[in-house]
């Protein structure tokens, strides 16, 4: 007897659907691209028990004759290719025929649709992969599926579903994807009789993105825009201030299909280096078009992936486009800094005094060097300070008068004549008008700087901000970071380990401004260091440096020279704790918007904080 026999069809199907149908999302995603290929404008799907007991699938696409619907059914029918050579320019989402005859294999599965030029549709009922009714019947234009009790003849594959929730999870993510992928449909997703997604379908990106994520997410938004001779990449990537803990919110679409791709998702993560926590990634949809005989799409059962030509070269291209969007020199602090999420309210009824600062002779001011602490605060009661303020506030008239000379009236050119009415003499404080984009106001711990603008409050970590100001300054110097030569050397003690680290590493070093060699066993002389820096931080930061080196592993000489400059950029800022007076506040504001990567820290860690009038308005409960 022959152990070798030929499988009957019915089996064929089944296993067939264990390759097209891994779950309830494989089915969505099947149906839904057909309606997308059938040239639909609007669909909905809505699902029950996470698509385990119920899904339906309507578009109002071009629809089936009754003559392709029953070929529809059969394995191996499609519409999409017809010869072997068609695989190489499928631009379609799908053409694998054995998607509904599997699905109809593995459920109850019905099909109803109509042309436009047709009176009547047809309706096609299928239970476990045997055809139980087809006849014509009364539908609307495009096509209707409905799948229940999916895997109802396969139990052991049914008891590997999830939970129903996680199921109905896995197929709104799909939707999201889909509905990015296509701004040109509506989409609606009902999941268990609620409303959950619904697109405008309008062909706009960004209002598929706001209609998805919210407003929050789409006041964050950066547009990506790259075209080379065959590559196109546009999109919208969100700042670096908003991120999520894993990649679930990143779409990558190419020539109009979704996949998943490592060298995608790195290229983003490369241009946003140093701009984020090690564990966080930004909002991205990038659609990518390349000719579509440079890709194979064929190279996944789903076709999730997908093979390039030349892999390199969408790697620097996504890298350029990316890195483009995030790098908006000279653009306004209010267009960088976070926005405030959630605030908490925290009511504290404690008396009320107000500190006036008394402030010396404005000096020449290098943001490089900390500041000299030259404020000191005169505090006054609640109503000696509301006696000051209205004395040498100007009256509505004068105001409108100086408006119409193009004067201006900021806290800080006032400030004068507030310290005047106080007792101070006026001659104490030049007036000064700043021309930056946020008006500084104060301090919060020495640590905070506060300003404002029209639009809102603004925080700013000083040390932070700084970092990220000489982080940049230093990486623009290719060749070398000026140096100072020192009067009295430096004898720094290092052990045996770390003076070879140091010989080994010395071209690196001195790009970095340092200059030394040995002097003796265990000792190195130091004769330069960087011009920025104050003398007292060379050793603190030369020590952190090799500190850096000793742990890093195999790394790129481009990701040592962005660790030390970080390292030095550190050391080198002001920092908590340190005073600033106004000028030196609104250098560090004005220097700050001129970053090519203001949002963060070398490290990560945000510069500035936002509090629009709405997050203002919630918190004093005036909505």
């Amino acid at each position: 007897m022959s152990i070798i026999h030929v499988l009957d069809e019915s089996t064929i199907n089944k296993i067939a659907a264990g390759e097209v149908v891994e779950r309830p999302a494989s089915v969505v995603k099947e149906l839904v691209e057909n309606s997308i290929d059938a040239g639909s404008n609007k669909v909905e799907v809505e699902i029950m028990a996470g698509g385990t007991s119920f899904m339906r699938v309507t578009d109002n696409g071009r629809g089936m004759s009754t003559e392709d619907a029953k070929l529809a059914i059969l394995r191996h029918a499609t519409s999409k290719i017809q010869e072997v050579s068609d695989l190489n320019t499928i631009n379609t989402l799908g053409f694998r025929g054995e998607a509904l005859p599997t699905i109809a294999s593995v459920s109850r599965f019905s099909l109803m649709t109509r042309q436009r030029d047709s009176e009547f549709g047809t309706l096609v009922e299928i239970k476990g992969g045997k055809v139980e009714d087809l006849r014509e019947a009364g539908c609307n234009i495009g096509t209707t599926i409905k799948v229940e009790d999916l895997f109802f003849n396969t139990p052991a594959r049914k008891k590997f579903m999830k939970t129903p929730v996680t199921e109905g999870s896995k197929i709104n993510d799909f939707i999201i994807k889909l509905a990015l992928s296509n701004p040109e449909i509506s989409f609606k997703f009902i999941n268990n009789n609620k409303l959950v997604l619904s697109t405008p379908g309008n062909g706009s990106q960004y209002d598929v993105i706001q209609s998805i994520y919210g407003a929050k997410v789409s006041e964050e938004l950066l547009g990506v825009e790259f075209e080379d001779i065959d590559i196109k990449i546009t999109g919208f990537l969100t700042k670096p201030s908003m991120i999520r803990s894993s990649r679930t919110w990143q779409t990558f679409i190419v020539n109009g299909r979704i996949i998943s791709s490592r060298s995608i998702g790195k290229a983003i993560d490369n241009a946003y280096h140093s701009l984020l926590p090690k564990s966080g990634y930004p909002l991205a949809v990038l659609k990518i078009e390349v000719p579509q005989n440079t890709i194979d799409v064929n190279v996944h059962p789903q076709k999730s992936e997908m093979k390039f030509e030349d892999e390199g070269r969408i790697f620097k291209a996504v890298y350029k486009s990316v890195l483009d969007a995030i790098r908006p020199a000279g653009q306004s602090l209010d267009f960088v800094a976070a926005p405030v999420a959630n605030p908490e309210r925290h009511y504290t009824i404690e008396p009320m005094h107000f500190a006036v600062p008394h402030q010396t002779a404005v000096t020449a001011y290098n943001p490089l060097v900390p500041p000299s602490p030259i404020v000191r605060e005169n505090t006054v009661s609640f109503s000696q300070a509301q006696a000051i303020l209205n004395a040498s506030l100007p009256k509505s008239e004068d105001l409108s008068q100086d408006n119409r000379q193009g004067e201006s009236l900021s806290v800080s050119a006032k400030m004068p004549e507030i310290m005047e009415s106080a007792g101070h003499a006026a001659t104490d404080l030049p007036q000064i008008i700043y021309e930056g984009t946020l008006t500084p106001m104060g301090q919060v711990d020495n640590c905070y700087i506060v300003a404002q603008d029209p639009k809102g409050l603004y925080i700013v970590d000083q040390h932070a901000a700084h970092e990220r100001i000489l982080y940049d300054r230093f990486a623009a110097l290719a060749d070398k970071i000026p140096s100072q030569q020192l009067l009295v050397h430096l004898l720094l003690d290092f052990d045996d380990k770390e003076c070879t680290l140091i010989l080994d590493n010395q071209e690196l070093f001195q790009s970095l401004g340092f200059d030394m060699d040995a002097s003796g066993p265990e000792q190195m002389r130091l004769k330069e260091i960087p011009s920025d820096i104050p003398v007292g931080e060379a050793e603190a930061i030369i020590r952190e440096i090799l500190e850096s080196l000793q742990n890093m592993h195999n790394l790129t000489a481009q990701e040592i020279r962005h660790a030390c400059l970080a390292t030095t950029a550190c050391r080198a800022a002001i920092k908590a704790g340190d005073t600033l007076n106004i000028r030196q506040m609104q250098i560090i504001l004005d220097e700050l918007t001129n970053t090519t990567l203001p949002y963060t820290c070398p490290h990560g860690r945000p510069t500035i904080i936002k509090f629009g009038a709405a997050e203002l308005a919630k918190m004093f409960k005036r909505t």
